[in-house]
């Protein structure tokens, strides 16, 4: 749709006369990846992007504004690093300049929403040059129906410029011409300098993990899912590459999300709208729902190889290990479609340990949970980061999540022990690395067991 037809207008943030093309469908986005040379189709229908240089998040060039509204709440330090007023006015400005000076092509919208709770959602609206960067969000996130796209106003708004590069980054003080900067009193966020799709997904749960604990909601970075018949939810909390999204999408349980999920007093929600999985060595055998992901129109596969005949080899990590794929939640069978849930009766806490430390599984006492949830112990896999080596590296994520927390650990630690108390959770530490000797010696638990 363009904008004559919406009545949609973006001149408020500083575009001027974009061709605006909001909430297009499935077809139409797969038709715009095409015609713009942005990726091909596989022979199944999914939509296959390569992200350029950055196949993983880029954590040193995430900064927050640092204004008198919100830099009392911020955990400032190497996860929320400052940045001035004026650094974002210059910075916004490339933006909006890349965006005017391109608005004959094609500027894509997407309106929907953060939060499957009514009662705490957040409305969203992300801007992009890219169609694969729409069709992505639109995969990930919950998508509006026609009647509340209206009067839709965003609570928070992305303009994604993937193509601008900053290259006065030096004189500001920033560690590369890379930007994901955030400025909470505006409620807007702009990135430059890298294609890679999690940067949006996880600029939005680092927003919600600063709005929601205000409402005394704990913002959880974890898959959850539910045995309905017994009504009886569990949580996984771990980071990317320990099992959250495998393990969530059991078949004899229903998957309420595989990512981020927020604990109010009446029970469970999820952010999304969509899984984002990892696809390295995906076997049909041992996940066979995420599998099939990757076999429908409607999927965006990010740095995957595809052979000549059109087939992916999920076994090539020749791009990157970080090979993902972004589908929307209702691809997989016995999803949750209203996104709620009630209170867990179990917490696993999953650690893919690859230094022989930690055995398959452990009951926790809640003193124990808590120390496990703020020390947030993994190895990480390499391409997750920019940065990792091929070797696992030990580390200490707090909440098993640090990266996307504005606010101290405490006040998400705090939340979770009073949530824990209150509904008598059972908790769990489940090892998903390595069993029998360290990484290189020992074999990696399975997927089964």
């Amino acid at each position: 749709m363009k904008t004559n037809e919406i009545g949609i207008e973006l001149k408020e943030l500083g575009l001027r006369d974009q061709s605006v093309h909001r909430n297009l469908t499935v077809g139409e986005f797969v038709d715009d990846i095409v015609a713009n040379n942005e990726g091909l189709i596989g022979l199944r229908g999914a939509a296959m992007v390569d992200t350029g240089i950055y196949t993983g998040r880029s954590p040193k060039d995430k900064y927050i504004v640092d204004e008198p509204s919100s830099n009392s709440d911020i955990w400032w330090g190497p996860v929320n690093q400052k940045i001035s007023e004026e650094t974002f006015n210059e910075l916004y400005d490339q933006v909006t300049n890349f965006y005017n000076l391109n608005s004959q092509s094609k500027t894509y919208v997407f309106d929907g929403f953060a939060g499957a709770d009514p009662k705490h959602t957040l409305s969203i609206r992300i801007i992009a040059k890219k169609a694969w960067q729409a069709h992505f969000v639109h995969n990930m996130f919950i998508r509006p129906k026609a009647n509340q796209l209206e009067n839709f106003s965003p609570g928070f708004t992305i303009i994604n410029a993937s193509d601008v590069k900053n290259n006065s980054y030096k004189k500001y003080g920033m560690n590369s011409e890379t930007f994901i900067v955030f400025h909470i009193k505006k409620r807007i966020a702009i990135i430059g300098g890298t294609e890679y799709g999690g940067e949006m997904k996880k600029g939005i749960f680092s927003i919600l993990h600063y709005l929601l604990p205000k409402k005394n909601i704990l913002s959880m970075h974890c898959s959850a899912n539910v045995d309905e018949k017994n009504n009886s939810p569990a949580i996984f909390f771990g980071l990317s590459g320990t099992g959250k999204t495998t393990l969530s999408a059991d078949p004899k349980r229903s998957l309420l999300g595989d990512d981020e999920h927020g604990w109010s007093d009446d029970g469970l929600f999820n952010f999304e709208g969509g899984c984002y999985a990892k696809l390295i060595r995906l076997s049909e055998e041992a996940e066979p729902e995420i599998y099939q992901t990757t076999q429908m129109k409607g999927t965006v596969i990010e740095n995957a190889v595809m052979k000549d005949d059109g087939i992916l080899d999920l076994n090539d990590n020749s791009l990157t290990e970080n090979t993902r794929g972004a589908y929307p939640l209702d691809y997989i069978p016995g999803v949750i479609k209203s996104g709620k849930a009630n209170h867990p009766k179990n917490i696993i806490m999953l650690t893919a340990d690859a230094f022989g430390v930690l055995p398959p599984i452990a009951k926790l006492s809640p003193d124990q949970a808590m120390y496990h949830f703020l020390s947030g112990y993994t190895a990480k896999v390499a391409g997750t980061e920019i940065g990792l080596s091929n070797e696992p590296q030990a580390t200490f994520s707090t909440c098993f999540g640090a990266p996307f927390m504005p606010r101290n650990p405490i006040e998400y630690g705090n939340l979770l022990k009073e949530k824990i108390s209150k509904h008598n959770v059972d908790c769990w530490l489940v090892n998903t690395g390595w069993s029998g000797g360290v990484y290189g010696v020992g074999k990696r638990i399975s997927i089964k067991n």
